[in-house]
C-alpha cells in the first residue's frame, strides 16, 4: 500500500518563516494529487517534506500506515522527477534509466529487463542506445520518468516536470504523464503553478496559498464551487470576474454598479445564507463563459449587464472580449496574486484613464458569430444560476 497521509504538517524555517502551516492531505494508492498555487505558496516545500529533503517541523507524515517523519529519503521508497532532467550526458538512454539499479547492485539481467519494460511503457524502445543530446525535450523527460519507474517506488513525486518544455510539448506530455501514472498505479504528488495542468491532470487538486491549504477536491468541484475568492480567482482561465454588489432588501436581486440582476430560485435554494445578506454588500463572481452576447440569446430583464468592449481576441471556436463595466472591482492582493495578471488579462491594458474605482475590467467568452467589436457597447446575457457569491470581508463562499 502506498497511501500517503499528512496530518497537521508544518514547516517553519530557523528565520521564523512559516512555509507550510497545518497541512492536512491524503493521497490514495494510485491517485494523482496535484499541488497548485502561485510562487511561494508552499507546494514545493510540501513535496520536499514528503521526499524527506526537508525536515518536518510539526505534524505527522505516514506512508502505507507507517509514520516516516524520521526516515531518510532513501528509506522512504519515493522517486522524484524534477524540472531539470538531470540526465548523464555521457550515458545512453538505457544506462540513464538503469543507473539507480546499478548503484543498488541489482543483477545485470534484471536491470536489462526492468529497463526494457520501462522503455516500452514510455515509448523509448527505439532510443535506448542514444545519448540525451540526441533526444527532444519531451523524450528526455520520459527518460527521467523511466529512471524513476524502474525503482518501483511506493510514491511518485513530480516537481514542475514540464516547465522546460514548449507549449505544444507540454500539452502532449500532460497526457503522457497521466497515462503512465495510471499504468504504474502508485500515489503521485504533482507540483505545478500552472492551473491548466492541475485541472487536466489531477484526480484531485489541492490549492495552496501562503503555506495554507485553501481547498482540495476534484478539478470540476473546485471550478464550480470554490470555497473562497482566492480559489475562484486562481482556478479557471480566463479568471472569474469578481465585482462588489449590493443584495436588495428583499434578497431577490443584486445590484452591480447601477445595474441589477435577479437572483433565480435555484441560487437562493442552493445558497440559503444569501438571505442573511439582505441590504448588504457581497462579492459576485461570474465566469467568462457565463456571459453571452444578448443579441444572440434574447435574455430578458434582470439577466443582462452592459459594458464597453475594449479588445476582442478571436480564438476560432470563441471570442474573448475584454470589457470595462461600471462596477467596483473586488480585486485584492490575494486575487492579484492568484491571477498574476491585470484585470483585463495578461498583456492587455485598459486605455489610459479608462479605469477608476467604479470602472472595472472583465472578460467574456462568447460565440464567434457575435458582431461585437472593440469600441462597441455590449449587452451581455448573464447565466445568473451559475453566479458565485462571497463574503466581502472574509472572502469565503456564501452557501448555508
Amino acid at each position: 500500500m502506498s497511501e500517503v497521509v499528512l496530518e497537521k504538517v508544518s514547516k517553519v524555517y530557523p528565520n521564523g518563516f512559516n512555509a507550510v502551516s497545518d497541512l492536512d492531505l491524503d493521497v490514495a494508492e494510485g491517485e494523482l494529487m496535484v499541488l497548485v498555487g502561485p510562487s511561494g505558496s508552499g507546494k514545493t516545500t510540501a513535496l520536499r517534506m514528503v521526499a524527506g529533503l526537508e525536515e518536518i517541523t510539526s505534524g505527522s507524515l505516514s506512508m502505507g500506515g507507517r509514520v516516516v517523519n524520521d526516515l531518510s529519503p532513501k528509506d522512504r521508497n519515493v522517486a522524484m522527477v524534477f524540472q531539470s532532467y538531470a540526465l548523464y550526458p555521457h550515458m545512453t538512454v538505457a544506462e540513464n534509466i538503469g543507473f539507480s539499479l546499478k548503484l543498488r547492485k541489482v543483477p545485470k539481467a534484471r536491470i536489462s529487463t526492468r529497463v526494457k519494460e520501462a522503455a516500452q511503457l514510455l515509448g523509448l524502445t527505439d532510443y535506448l542506445d542514444r545519448k540525451p543530446a540526441q533526444l527532444s525535450g519531451g523524450q528526455r523527460q520520459r527518460v527521467a520518468m523511466g529512471r524513476a519507474i524502474v525503482r518501483e517506488p511506493s510514491v511518485f513525486l513530480m516537481d514542475e516536470p514540464l516547465s522546460n518544455l514548449d507549449a505544444k510539448m507540454r500539452v502532449q506530455m500532460r497526457a503522457e504523464i497521466s497515462r503512465i501514472q495510471r499504468r504504474v498505479g502508485v500515489a503521485t504528488f504533482y507540483v505545478t503553478h500552472d492551473q491548466t495542468e492541475a485541472m487536466t491532470m489531477g484526480d484531485r487538486v489541492a490549492v495552496l496559498h501562503k503555506g495554507r491549504l485553501q481547498q482540495v477536491g476534484t478539478p470540476q468541484a473546485l471550478y464550480e464551487k470554490p470555497d473562497n475568492i482566492f480559489v475562484a480567482a486562481f482556478i479557471g482561465s480566463p479568471a472569474m470576474n469578481l465585482f462588489e454588489a449590493m443584495v436588495s432588501p428583499t434578497g431577490e436581486e443584486v445590484k452591480i454598479g447601477p445595474q441589477t440582476l435577479s437572483l433565480p430560485s435555484a441560487v437562493t435554494t442552493a445558497r440559503p445564507a444569501i438571505g442573511t445578506y439582505r441590504d448588504r454588500k457581497v462579492v459576485v463572481g461570474i465566469r467568462p463563459e457565463h456571459l453571452a452576447d444578448a443579441a444572440l440569446t434574447g435574455a430578458g430583464p434582470g439577466r443582462t449587464l452592459q459594458a464597453d468592449v475594449e479588445l476582442v481576441e478571436a480564438l476560432g471556436n470563441e471570442l474573448q472580449l475584454h470589457f470595462l463595466i461600471d462596477a467596483v472591482s473586488a480585486r485584492s492582493e490575494d486575487t492579484d496574486l492568484a491571477t498574476g495578471t491585470s484585470e483585463l488579462g495578461e498583456g492587455v491594458q485598459a486605455l489610459p484613464g479608462s479605469e477608476s474605482a467604479s470602472r472595472t475590467g472583465g472578460v467574456a467568452r462568447i460565440a464567434p458569430r457575435s458582431q461585437l467589436h472593440a469600441g462597441s457597447r455590449a449587452t451581455f446575457a448573464v447565466d445568473t444560476e451559475n453566479m458565485s457569491f462571497f463574503d466581502l470581508d472574509s472572502g469565503l463562499a456564501i452557501w448555508n
